[in-house]
């Protein structure tokens, strides 16, 4: 009788050692499985990320400490580990540009824009468009704002409709940022425009 009590504790002893070790096994097994598992790869730089995204944005931006710019765009991004830095428009970008005095002698519409900080250089893309202080009308594809050398310029096509005539160039122009002392280069012609008003002195340059 007491062999078979020993051998009967021995079954159950075996019995719950078992079930122990498949109640372990068991739930071990799923993490074991799941470390198995293919991931995704980590971003491993942060470069090709904005550190700043901003909607529905309208601001003032100073030079300086002197207000000189309005900004509206629908989308806002800043890249600051890009090589270079840059901020990107890429829904739009309406832009005023204020004189001393706090009046706009120039606005710029584009399709998209770009504006690399440490260079101080705009890059506008699509549907440019400028208008100066004078009411003279500008549109192009591409046009580079060099606000260091305080230059505006262009190697696309060129459109500028002042009051008096509109004036073309295959090969883009050069202009101060104030848009009212330009180069145009490889002009195809004038148009007249019949307007009673007197326009101001021409002060641009063809070649």
């Amino acid at each position: 009788m007491l062999s078979n009590y020993r051998k009967n504790y021995f079954i159950i002893n075996t019995s719950i050692t078992i079930v122990c070790w498949m109640i372990v096994m068991f739930l071990l097994f799923p993490s074991c499985t799941e470390k198995k598992r293919p991931l995704a790869a980590a971003i491993q730089h942060r470069d090709s990320l904005p550190v700043m995204k901003t909607l529905g944005v309208t601001t003032l931006i100073s030079d300086s400490g002197i207000t000189r710019y309005r900004i509206t765009t629908k989308e806002w991004l800043i890249y600051d580990r890009k090589n270079p830095p840059y901020w990107s428009f890429e829904k739009g970008l309406y832009l005023e540009k204020f004189d001393s005095t706090y009046h706009i002698d120039a606005s710029i519409k584009a399709d998209t824009a770009y504006f690399y900080s440490q260079k101080k250089l705009w890059e506008l893309r699509g549907h440019v468009l400028i208008k100066n202080i004078r009411g003279d009308k500008f549109s192009t594809e591409q046009l580079f704002w060099d606000q260091n050398t305080q230059k505006v310029y262009s190697n696309k096509f060129i459109r500028i409709v002042k009051s008096d005539k509109i004036i073309t160039g295959r090969h883009g122009f050069e202009s101060n940022q104030q848009m009212t002392i330009y180069t145009i280069y490889q002009t195809e012609g004038a148009i007249p425009i019949i307007d009673k008003k007197v326009a101001p002195p021409d002060t641009t340059k063809h070649k």
